[in-house]
């Protein structure tokens, strides 16, 4: 899937002033496969972009467009995973996991696929189980599969793992790396976290300012896995810091 952001911006009204604007002018282009990072500080405005990306909002201002025609709502064919786990309590795992496609009736082959992803996440010995018999971390790759199990073209993910401890973070991390260098879908995912951009981008938006604007875009093109003792976490994370220091300076001088 291609996505193209062209002078897109957000901004919402509010009684009595002026309006508040979130996000002026981003402008870049995502290639089909791309593992795309938005990275910026909290509040900045990531997740008001992935929510266009989505469908889940419109710009105010300028256009999204998908393999060349302009985006309007949400679509199938593009999934989205949130910063917490949005789960039905009263189904059971292969039930949350098989949801989403039964109600759009895609029904093909889909209990081989509910199967199949289920055992990717290593979900196969809780498929019965409530989500209130998961841990965070299990909760997390449930709705990861239910977000892949229609191989969707686009997986947006809104800091995903945030909340999980580090040793689960790893491990989801390194497990969906796997499924997108399989399932080669495009990936937009949302974080504040560094390493996790150099672990998991093959592009990072930087994104900061107010409104915020994109400050520069770093390509990684070093193989997978990415260890933080690798040379590249230095590199990339010295050069990413100097720009947020750049952009924190040029908004100061502002004020």
């Amino acid at each position: 899937m291609k996505i193209d952001i062209k002078k897109a911006g957000k901004s919402y009204n509010r009684a009595g002033k002026d309006p508040h604007v979130v996000l002026k002018d981003i402008t870049f282009s995502i290639a089909p496969g791309d593992f795309v990072i938005i990275l910026g500080e909290s509040g900045c405005g990531k997740t008001t972009l992935l929510n266009m990306l989505a469908g889940l909002e419109q710009p105010t201002s300028g256009a999204i467009h998908v393999d060349g025609k302009e985006m309007f709502g949400i679509h199938p064919s593009r999934s989205m995973l949130f910063q917490q786990p949005a789960l039905i309590p009263w189904l059971t795992v292969r039930e949350n996991v098989a949801y989403g496609c039964k109600i759009r009736g895609d029904v093909d082959q889909l209990n081989y696929r509910v199967n199949q992803f289920l055992e990717i996440m290593g979900l196969t010995g809780s498929a019965d189980a409530k989500p209130a018999q998961l841990s965070l971390g299990m909760a997390q790759r449930v709705c990861l599969a239910r977000a892949l199990v229609g191989h969707p073209r686009a997986l947006l993910l809104d800091e995903p793992f945030a909340s999980l401890d580090t040793f689960t973070q790893a491990h989801i991390q390194e497990e969906l790396i796997n499924l997108w260098l399989s399932e080669k879908f495009t990936a937009v995912f949302v974080t504040h976290d560094i390493d996790e951009a150099i672990r998991l981008g093959n592009k990072i938006v930087l994104l900061a300012g107010e409104p915020a604007n994109i400050t520069d875009i770093f390509e990684i093109n070093e193989e997978y896995p990415r260890e933080r003792h690798h040379p590249i976490f230095k590199e990339f994370r010295t050069k990413i810091l100097d720009r947020f220091k750049n952009a924190y300076l040029a908004k100061r001088s502002l004020l």
